[in-house]
């Protein structure tokens, strides 16, 4: 360990005109963590208080881009209904018509939907759905997910696939 903080203070006096790129590989021989980490510390301090000199080629050859090229359309309430990725003021209980039905190699259902989502049955209770039928999925504890029909009072769990 002490040979370690000596290291380290031989590396943070190093002379000014070393390279970058050799102290960062002095940093990283460290085999202690919090020593390699004051090491990169020490680096960036001294990074930050020196000037950064780019050549004015770089400036020009630099790509530009606007915000509005680069900025996607946010996705709906309905649209991200499901995913790992809640959004800010995510719905309770979403409302759909069965575009098709089908089953997977272990008799769990794999519900398409008319606006795009696709849903997979994660228990194994048995479920009758048909196309064109209009049911509702509803969050559940834990970040699960009920779909149902208000002419049933029956649910299967589901998960969301795309």
């Amino acid at each position: 360990m002490r040979s370690l903080w000596l290291l380290t203070l031989a590396l943070s006096t190093l002379p000014a005109m070393a390279s970058v790129e050799q102290q960062l590989a002095n940093c990283a021989t460290i085999s202690d963590k919090l020593d390699r980490l004051i090491c990169y510390d020490k680096l960036a301090e001294t990074a930050a208080r020196a000037p950064v000199l780019v050549p004015a080629a770089a400036v020009a050859a630099a790509p530009t881009t606007s915000a509005a090229t680069i900025s996607k359309p946010a996705p709906t309430m309905e649209e991200s209904f499901g995913k790992t990725q809640k959004a800010e003021e995510e719905p309770d209980r979403i409302e759909l018509e069965i575009a098709d039905v089908d089953k997977d190699q272990y008799g769990n259902l794999k519900i398409s939907f008319t606006n795009g989502q696709v849903w997979k049955q994660t228990d194994s209770r048995r479920y009758k759905l048909t196309t064109g039928e209009k049911i509702f999925i509803e969050k559940g504890a834990l970040s699960s997910f009920y779909l149902g029909s208000d002419s049933r009072n029956s649910t299967i769990r589901v998960k969301r696939i795309n």
